[in-house]
């Protein structure tokens, strides 16, 4: 078996912290999006200092640099591995920069692994179906066995296995994974029947209620759905699933766990609530403990907690994080290499690496500040999106973007 995963875009929605590191290596949970649920060491330099771009030809050579980390990262997440316990042999990076680059970097991590990784290079963008027919000649291999295809920037759990089992079950031609929100109008919703999960139609945004299951980015198809995909900016959610589901051959099962696209601010703080309230039933050792502590909260080992600070619920602080004495943080990250000075308050926003946030400044209602941002002692932030490498000296009294 083999699968695609869509490595993504440049991640305009989560702008600022975008503008230094590409979606795939924005922390989540204290490591990059693609990394987050596994506890595997990765040497990821670009941590180490602010980035500083001096030039055009820098920013080419830093962007280089930054997706051989995708790589890296990518050989070592869970989806990888979840793939490969389930009989995948060759994973396909559905990318859109430099892939002879990477090549020479893949062949000892193939090794090690024991799984085969490549890459498809789109020289435009395709949407989320056009990389399928760039890469078909990588799916096809013959066999006529199904293959995955996966979003990441999509955090869930990955039952892959009873994807494969119920795949087979029905005998249709694809099978998509739903998970079920609160808020259907908000989406596109999947209508199925709940007996057998044969996809009947998609609604998109409906204003009457129909159903509450929504496509998921997680993907098993036989190699029969590439002959209706053409060489061209296509959606896979919008013209090629409608046509399998209007010849009844495409069917849904429902994603069991949680699941959240993080690629935009709001979803991220909602992603990472979800993300600690699974790892506190799954791995509670993982979380922190103790009197300063209020639900979940994920400290990194390295970081510091002065005395008499409130943290939680819901907030990641990173590696070499220092918190000053009397800081109260509550839904957030903390990225790393972040300082917030005495009684300063954090909440509901994202602090970007090697930040400051000053003595007594309050901090809420979705800021983010990007890379290498200083906020002033006593300085007040209602909603700022600050790009990289700023200090702020006056209050931000209204959401606004501060370049």
């Amino acid at each position: 078996m083999k699968a695609l995963i869509l490595v993504g875009g440049f991640g305009t929605r989560l702008r600022p912290l975008t503008l230094s590191f590409p979606k795939p290596l924005v922390d989540f949970a204290n490591k990059p999006m693609i990394l987050h649920q596994h506890s595997c060491e990765v040497l990821l330099h670009y941590y180490e200092s602010p980035m500083k771009v001096c030039s055009p030809f820098q920013l080419n050579q830093l962007f280089v640099r930054y997706f051989l980390d995708v790589i890296l990262i990518l050989l070592q997440h869970c989806q990888i591995e979840a793939l490969k316990d389930v009989g995948v042999t060759e994973v396909i990076l559905a990318i859109n920069y430099r892939p002879e680059v990477m090549i020479s970097f893949l062949e000892d991590f193939e090794d090690k692994l024991g799984i085969k990784i490549t890459c498809s290079q789109e020289t435009e963008p395709l949407g989320t179906a056009g990389p399928l027919a760039l890469a078909r000649d990588k799916l096809i291999d013959g066999s006529g066995e199904p293959f995955f295809v996966l979003n990441s920037d999509v955090i869930s759990e990955y039952p892959f296995a009873e994807l494969i089992q119920f795949h087979k079950s029905h005998g249709g031609k694809a099978t998509i994974m739903v998970t079920k929100v609160d808020e259907p109008s908000k989406y596109g919703v999947v209508v199925m029947d709940e007996g057998s999960g044969r996809v009947d139609k998609f609604v998109e945004k409906p204003k009457v209620f129909v159903g509450n299951k929504i496509n998921a980015g997680i993907y098993l198809l036989d190699p029969s759905v590439l002959d209706r995909i053409e060489l061209r900016p296509t959606s896979i959610e919008k013209e090629v699933f409608p046509n399998i589901a209007a010849e009844k051959q495409l069917y849904a099962m429902v994603l069991p766990g949680f699941w959240m696209d993080i690629g935009q601010p709001k979803d991220y703080i909602t992603g990472l609530r979800l993300y600690l309230d699974s790892l506190r039933k799954k791995a509670s050792t993982k979380l922190a403990a103790g009197s300063h502590i209020v639900g979940n909260v994920l400290i990194h080992e390295n970081a510091v907690i002065g005395e008499g600070c409130l943290i939680g619920p819901d907030v990641a602080v990173g590696p070499g994080c220092v918190i000053e004495s009397g800081v109260r943080l509550s839904s957030c990250t903390v990225m790393r290499g972040v300082r917030i000075k005495k009684h300063a308050c954090v909440s509901s926003s994202i602090i970007g690496w090697h930040s400051t946030v000053g003595q007594w400044a309050r901090i809420e209602n979705m800021t983010i500040l990007g890379e290498d941002v200083h906020i002033s002692d006593e300085v007040y932030s209602n909603g700022g999106v600050v790009l990289p490498h700023k200090e702020i000296k006056s209050s931000i009294l209204k959401p606004e973007i501060v370049m």
